[in-house]
């Protein structure tokens, strides 16, 4: 059997505001009941009042009542007053109560029903009294004479079924108010009922309920990033999002977002973004039917830490392989000698081949103490030497202990990155690049030179906080990463990265040391 009371949110909110509404109107209704009642009893009392207070001060009345004919004298005035004024009786009486006159003939020269005391003091009173024409307000005041004596008593009163009769007439006025007011209700309820299931989808409280735990739940605990953003600004913000972007708790504002966020941008699908403590994957798409806007980030700073730390191993197997390959070539050129009968020439050959490169170890291994760094610097100058690139490690270059500016992975990550640029944008007319590490007691200073035509300063600006490549062939979701990465890696230790054109195209990387 179907339950009478609605099931979904929104028949449950109207049938209570019916529940209300129809309490308002009735009670609303008996109230102006009760007022109209109210107001006809004190209208009556006021005008009874006043008519008795009137005939009472009338000098025609001491005139009849002195001349011995009142009620020959009266009687035809106070029905003619009683007409006139639509009240019940006027009844004019000797201080002992003997009625002059009255509304029906037959109770003349009658005594008075009702209460004369307080108009015998000289006062005018009203009261509610049963008398021959049945309950009815009154009010009785005294005639006094030119001397100030009281020589009569004149009482005036309404029935209290005239008076019933008068506050009923008003009630078809009362229920046809109340019954625009329940239509209009009615029609704003419908309306609200509609709204209601169309902004519920006609779903119950439980259903909500746990939508909403549901949803709450998976807010909280959801591994990647959520922003939900609205016409008005952030709408949502999980907990994920403000520790990958360190937003603050509570109300989030759009410039409180990182600068990639404050713009709508939907359709977004794996766009990297560096930050200055991690490296993220954000996804942008539009909600159906609205103006929301739903953004997932996810972090990719370890995984990028990997991908660097395989780029490094990528380079010293490439250099390998290039010396390897440059090897095998030596190689045969001094077998080839010695078939040739020439072994001296052969071993010449083989000797200056081997001091060239020994020489370089050697130099590089007593200028910087970092092995790590050593060896990205020979890799980096075989795969130079492959790409006919003259790469030049200057005599400047002096690392004498292992940094206390940056560790020997985050100097792999800036240097090979400045390196792989330089290669990447220097001149192919006159391809050299050239590198200086150097630290003293208060810095570590890197500078990558080549001979490319250089940033101007709102590029490089942007190649800081957005990326920047000189390749055509990136991948748009890697797209100058790694001056992103190497932004990162150098705010994150308060130094600073400058990029000028001199003597070619120069970007300096000043890192201060910790005791400094």
């Amino acid at each position: 059997m179907r339950r009478p009371w609605p099931r979904s949110l929104a028949g449950q909110a109207i049938a209570l505001q019916i529940v209300v509404i129809a309490v308002i109107v009735l009670a609303g209704s008996a109230l102006a009941l009760l007022d109209a009642r109210r107001d006809g009893d004190e209208a009556a009392r006021q005008q009874v009042v006043g008519v008795a207070t009137a005939l009472a001060d009338s000098p025609s009345t001491v005139e009849a009542i002195e001349s011995g004919r009142a009620t020959e004298l009266l009687q035809p005035v106070t029905e003619a007053v009683r007409t006139q004024t639509g009240i019940a009786f006027i009844t004019i009486m000797a201080p002992d109560g003997i009625r002059f006159t009255h509304t029906d003939p037959q109770q003349i020269g009658g005594r008075y029903l009702g209460t004369t005391e307080p108009a015998l003091r000289g006062e005018t009173f009203s009261e509610v009294y049963t008398g021959t024409l049945g309950p009815s307000i009154r009010a009785v005041a005294p005639v006094r004479d030119g001397a100030g004596r009281i020589v009569g008593l004149v009482s005036a009163g309404i029935t209290q079924q005239t008076l019933a009769q008068r506050w009923r007439a008003q009630v078809p006025t009362i229920a046809a108010v109340t019954l625009a007011a329940v239509l209009v209700s009615s029609v704003g309820l419908w309306l609200i009922r509609r709204r209601l299931l169309r902004q519920t989808h006609g779903l119950r409280p439980d259903e909500l309920r746990v939508m909403y735990e549901h949803h709450d739940a998976i807010l909280h605990s959801v591994s990647e990033g959520l922003i939900v953003l609205g016409r008005d600004g952030v709408a949502l913000v999980n907990d994920e999002a403000r520790r990958l972007l360190a937003l603050p708790p509570g109300r989030i504002d759009v410039t409180q977002l990182p600068l990639f966020l404050q713009t709508s941008d939907p359709g977004v699908r794996d766009e990297v973004h560096v930050t200055d403590e991690r490296v993220l994957v954000v996804n942008r798409s539009r909600v159906a039917g609205s103006d929301s806007e739903v953004v997932t980030i996810r972090d990719r700073t370890e995984l990028q830490g990997a991908l660097g730390e395989l780029s490094s191993l990528q380079v010293l197997t490439d250099s390998l392989r290039a010396q390897a390959h440059e090897a095998a070539n030596k190689l045969h050129t001094v077998v080839t000698m010695v078939e040739m009968g020439r072994p001296d020439d052969a071993v010449r050959f083989a000797t200056h081949e081997l001091e060239l490169s020994q020489r370089l170890v050697d130099r590089l291994s007593q200028a910087v103490a970092e092995p790590a760094l050593v060896a990205l610097l020979l890799g980096k100058t075989a795969q130079a030497d492959e790409r006919g690139i003259a790469l030049t490690v200057t005599e400047d270059t002096h690392l004498p202990s292992h940094s206390e500016a940056l560790s020997g992975q985050e100097m792999v990550t800036v240097l090979g990155n400045l390196v792989d640029n330089a290669m990447d944008a220097c001149d192919r007319d006159d391809p050299w690049v050239e590198v200086t590490v150097n630290q003293d007691e208060r810095r570590l200073l890197m500078r990558v030179a080549d001979s490319g035509p250089g940033m101007d300063p709102a590029t490089f600006a942007r190649a800081m906080r957005r990326g920047y490549s000189t390749k055509s062939g990136d991948d748009p979701a890697h797209h100058g990463l790694g001056l992103a990465l190497v932004g990162q890696v150098v705010t994150r230790h308060r130094g600073t990265i400058t990029a000028d054109v001199s003597y070619g195209s120069v970007v300096t990387v000043t890192v201060p040391l910790e005791r400094a």
